[in-house]
């Protein structure tokens, strides 16, 4: 990828990337990045957490709501992502600003699986014949439900959608308080592969400080549960920059994680958010995240991990056999095809990203939860808030969800999914420019240092449309 000075206009290429302009106009938009992103990476590298884009603060009211049958007729159905969003937890973290409630009774979950059901049918009947890639069961806490109500769960799913649990790629989250064995082996017979647990940290003072009630015990019998039960892949999920941690304490519970062999580790940065427990709380916090950052990623990479992306650490060839290969072609991230079920889930298709409202505060949660079990059948017909992405955010999409992982952009991907005369990003070459990305033949990858700075360059590669959203948003 570089930039060619030609006679009257520069030329910014290289595998797809191609458009002209004038060189004036160019080199003023390359200046401001340049120095947009030079003022970025004077900051914290944690900005932003960039898990998709963009972000669920860019959501909004939709006027007139969108018919859902005329939205997904226009789309490729045939390597499709289901979600299934579980808003309970049994505690409330102090870090949390997910879409979750500690609020709840036997009648509300009952009364919210039930709407569930109800959703999952009128959503199945207007998208017609389809086919699911992979399952996730996230939320909040899936496990937290009954036995008989995660079943029914796992039968929406299967039986409601038709996603075929046994032959796909199927992930469910879970906590040490509610991991239990039989709840285990119920996930392990329905075909669930992925068995993922929030530990946080190996040292009870720590867990603590956010909130958590779980003692190291616990955790350790919960793992000790889910390896008994043969999850293919086991995911232990790690939080560094904890209140009272220190570079050698965050290093005690990674090597206290490998000692039950996961396929995969995440290591997450400790965001500390706005009416979350941690962001009303006034004690004194020293920012250790870097340097935890550094000294985990390296103690991973010595003991045969592989970095998939600045969060994920996977173990290769061992841990168990993946199930056998589906049916349909693999879901692919950028392509956009991702159902949502339950109030909380996002779904995305590639020109309307949308959900149910979003909310942090408890009765906030209460309330939009209250108003989803009451729902109408018909209603459910319709996206009634979410983001409408037009071309230059669909590419803009696609290049952060690139970037941000091991494969990297794709250059020709990028050239077939969106012609080779669309213009691209000019500031992409500023990653190239200060050693934050490397092209090799065709792909654009992020350097070490580059992936150390993800959250930086996510935020900074974020429109002005979407920044401005974001910070009108008012925060609940």
């Amino acid at each position: 990828m570089t930039l060619a000075i030609s006679h009257r206009f520069i030329t910014y290429g290289g595998g797809g990337f191609k458009c002209k302009m004038s060189k004036t106009h160019l080199h003023k938009m390359i200046t401001a990045k340049q120095q947009n992103l030079k003022s970025f990476l004077e900051r914290s590298p944690y900005q932003a957490y960039v898990y998709s884009y963009p972000h669920k603060t860019a959501y909004r009211p939709l006027t007139p709501p969108v018919k859902l049958a005329d939205l997904w007729s226009k789309q490729d159905r045939q390597a499709l992502f289901l979600y299934i969003h579980i808003p309970f937890c049994e505690m409330r973290c102090g870090f949390c600003n997910l879409f979750t409630t500690v609020t709840h009774n036997e009648d509300f979950v009952s009364q919210y699986v039930r709407t569930v059901e109800r959703q999952a049918r009128q959503v199945k009947s207007l998208l017609g014949e389809v086919s699911f890639a992979r399952f996730a069961l996230g939320g909040g806490t899936p496990t937290q439900l009954p036995i008989d109500k995660l079943e029914a769960i796992l039968n929406v799913a299967e039986k409601t959608m038709g996603a075929s649990l046994q032959n796909i790629p199927v992930s469910v989250e879970m906590s040490p308080e509610t991991a239990d064995k039989d709840k285990l082996q119920l996930l392990r017979s329905r075909g669930v592969d992925r068995a993922s647990i929030g530990v946080q940290s190996f040292i009870e003072s720590e867990v603590l400080a956010t909130g958590r009630r779980q003692t190291t015990a616990q955790v350790e019998a919960a793992l000790n549960r889910m390896r008994e039960a043969n999850f293919p892949t086991i995911n232990i999920d790690l939080i560094y920059g904890l209140p009272g941690q220190t570079v050698d304490s965050w290093l005690y519970s990674i090597r206290a994680a490998l000692r039950f062999q996961p396929k995969e580790i995440y290591l997450y940065p400790l965001y500390v958010r706005p009416l979350t427990g941690l962001g009303r709380s006034d004690k004194e916090w020293h920012d250790i995240r870097l340097a935890c950052y550094r000294e985990g990623r390296s103690l991973l990479l010595s003991s045969g991990y592989t970095q998939v992306s600045m969060r994920m650490f996977q173990r290769l060839g061992q841990g168990g056999i993946s199930p056998s290969e589906p049916p349909t072609p693999v879901y692919f991230c950028q392509a956009d095809g991702m159902v949502g079920l339950g109030c909380g889930a996002r779904s995305y298709t590639d020109t309307l990203h949308y959900s149910n409202d979003y909310a942090v505060g408890s009765r906030e949660i209460r309330d939009i939860l209250q108003a989803y079990i009451q729902t109408p059948d018909e209603a459910f017909d319709y996206a009634s808030y979410g983001f409408q992405l037009d071309a230059e955010e669909r590419r803009r999409r696609y290049i952060l969800l690139s970037l941000f992982s091991d494969e990297g952009l794709n250059l020709t991907d990028y050239q077939n999914q969106f012609g080779a005369d669309e213009i691209a990003f000019p500031e992409l070459s500023q990653l190239l420019s200060l050693n934050l990305a490397t092209q090799e033949k065709q792909i654009l990858r992020l350097t070490e240092v580059g992936i150390e700075k993800s959250d930086v360059i996510g935020a900074w590669l974020f429109s002005e449309k979407v920044n401005q959203l974001m910070q009108t948003y008012d925060l609940k």
